[in-house]
């Protein structure tokens, strides 16, 4: 059995455990998907009927809705392009490894505010928040609850198709 993976815990910096930890799942679940022939990525096993490259293509969205289009204010080419008629959609022509280049990017741009901001600042009013703008750190925990959960969902799909299990 291999080590587990999980980012080193030698920091009491909250912003840099945030940082570790979402580029720990952002790691686990581009190495999830990628472990799955393509036919296999676009289809679903599940009643709910996502496909893993969906849920792909959700988080890289969600990750930039928060960070980029909800924390630091800036426009964004359409925010909610992981969404189709309610539910989670890949387009036809994107691949895993263009989504997987996605997360990198967006993982950088997130690295980068964690960086440069500190957890107590609040976003700017914007489309992003109804009422009162969130705080960074709010944004963190939102953002890294939603990574694990959904990392939670792949297991089972992948599992399902054949794919690499467990962390």
């Amino acid at each position: 059995m291999s080590e587990f993976p999980e980012p080193g815990g030698g920091t009491a910096d909250p912003a840099a455990l945030f940082s570790r930890y979402l580029e720990f799942y952002r790691r686990t679940v581009a190495r999830k998907v990628a472990s799955l022939p393509a036919a296999e990525q676009r289809a679903s096993r599940l009643p709910s009927g996502w496909s893993p490259l969906e849920l792909l293509v959700h988080l890289a969205h969600m990750e930039r809705r928060w960070f980029v289009w909800g924390f630091l204010g800036e426009p964004v080419d359409d925010p909610w392009g992981d969404d189709l008629d309610g539910r989670w959609h890949a387009p036809a022509d994107v691949t895993a490894v263009q989504v997987v280049a996605q997360l990198q990017e967006v993982g950088e741009r997130t690295t980068a505010v964690l960086a440069g901001h500190r957890l107590d600042e609040h976003a700017p009013p914007g489309p992003r928040f109804d009422g009162e703008p969130a705080t960074l750190a709010w944004i963190c925990f939102h953002v890294l609850q939603e990574y694990a959960r959904h990392a939670g969902h792949l297991d089972v799909a992948v599992e399902l198709a054949g794919g690499d299990v467990g962390e």
